[in-house]
């Protein structure tokens, strides 16, 4: 299981103090710019899921809090959410894609196992100067491509990343299954990140993992040791025996900008 967390913003962009307790110098930052989301059309409610699986909506908000999920379309694949987000987040930061230094694809469910769906969506928005690449960290994996971002951009390696954070997790699930049906839905969001020496932005995170969950919640391909996963079970869902790494305690998620 991996987890992350973005960390609170310090006094003046930097953090801290110097010995004779003026601020240090600001240094340069990751800060977001622009943001954007893409959502099916199809909405499936909890009734409707009770029409399929032995649940009600009462059972999944008290557990879950979930009311409702995003289904894609046969037409609406994990590239085609990803860009559609991201676009949206271009133009509320007014940057052209030919500007864009990065592109992090954030899934568990990519187009292809290569090439990646970054390269797709990088191709089709045109960002022909970016570089790009896929990231797989389950749910943490936007928090992880945020500060892997964040950290090219503080050294000045590049100056705008592209995060985007998407899924149609609907095509991996069992909807006989209900320990996991109800968690999981499709859909797509993205933020511009831009390197700024002002204060706020991303200063730093905490990313943290326990492979001794791996068993707890999985979804095999094609390298699985575990055949008979690969070829006749779709994603899923083990008794938690096994405690999240707390984070918490250690940072916050709030990003100033």
């Amino acid at each position: 299981m991996q987890m992350g967390m973005l960390k609170r913003p310090g006094r003046n962009g930097s953090g801290a103090l110097a010995a004779t307790g003026q601020p240090l110098p600001l240094l340069r930052q990751a800060h977001i710019v622009g943001w954007g989301k893409a959502l099916p059309e199809r909405i499936l409610t909890n009734d409707d899921l009770a029409a399929i699986v032995e649940t009600d909506d009462d059972w999944i908000r008290t557990r879950t809090g979930i009311t409702e999920r995003r289904i894609a379309a046969d037409h609406e694949s994990t590239t085609e959410l990803a860009l559609h987000a991201a676009q949206q987040a271009l133009k509320v930061a007014n940057i052209l894609p030919s500007d864009v230094d990065l592109i992090i694809v954030a899934t568990s469910t990519p187009e292809h196992i290569f090439p990646s769906t970054a390269s797709l969506v990088q191709d089709r928005l045109g960002a022909t100067r970016a570089g790009a690449f896929d990231l797989s960290a389950a749910c943490s994996g936007f928090v992880y491509g945020m500060d892997m971002a964040a950290s090219k951009l503080r050294t000045g390696d590049i100056n705008v990343a592209l995060i985007i954070g998407a899924e149609t997790m609907s095509r991996v699930l069992d909807w006989n299954d209900r320990t996991t049906c109800i968690l999981f839905g499709d859909g797509a969001g993205a933020v511009v990140l831009q390197g700024k020496v002002e204060p706020g932005g991303i200063l730093s995170s905490v990313l943290r993992s326990d492979g001794a969950g791996w068993d707890l919640l999985g979804l095999p391909t094609v390298g699985s040791q575990d055949k008979y996963l690969v070829e006749h079970a779709p994603l899923r869902l083990r008794p938690n025996q096994g405690k999240a790494p707390n984070t918490s305690q250690n940072a916050a998620c709030t990003t100033c900008t």
